[in-house]
């Protein structure tokens, strides 16, 4: 019989487990912008994956109790931003409820399909959703890059223990 390591107490399956875990878990952090009705929408997002190269797609997650959720259920194309470790109070103010999320300083142009681009980050990409998925109490979203720009300088931005941080050396 092998010995079992000490495994503390573990837990049954919750939200709470869940989101313990996963502020263990560096992340990436993107925002996803779209073309809404009534202006532009943006949100704050860890989730963002690189699901495959040819044809380039990538995924996505999103409460549908989010306030982009509706414009995000009906676009035909998002901007995908990863965002520079100096960009913590960017990623804030997207991540922020009822927050003026393309009010001053956010500096930002309308691009390509009538997807509002972020200035200033480390690389962005305009996307053509291609899937919405039911998950839960989300939707992971399936798109294909359409074109973007992976030239910007700096280093990325993390989420970690519920906090914006850089890259340590």
């Amino acid at each position: 019989m092998t010995a079992t390591p000490d495994l503390g107490t573990p837990q049954l399956a919750s939200p709470d487990l869940l989101r313990s875990t996963f502020r263990r878990h560096a992340a990436g952090v993107a925002v996803i912008t779209a073309r809404g009705t009534a202006g532009p929408v943006g949100f704050t997002a860890t989730s963002l994956t690189s699901v495959s190269a040819e044809p380039p797609l990538v995924s996505f997650g999103i409460g549908t109790g989010a306030s982009s959720w509706p414009a995000i259920a009906e676009a035909d194309h998002v901007g995908v931003h990863i965002l520079g470790e100096h960009q913590s109070e960017l990623a804030a103010t997207f991540a922020r409820s009822g927050a003026d999320r393309f009010g001053a300083p956010t500096a930002w142009r309308e691009g390509p399909e009538g997807v509002p681009v972020l200035d200033d980050v480390l690389a962005w990409l305009v996307c053509r959703i291609v899937g919405r998925v039911p998950a839960g109490d989300h939707r992971i979203v399936l798109a294909e890059v359409v074109l973007g720009d992976p030239s910007g300088a700096g280093r990325p931005l993390l989420y970690h223990q519920g906090r914006f941080n850089g890259l340590r050396d």
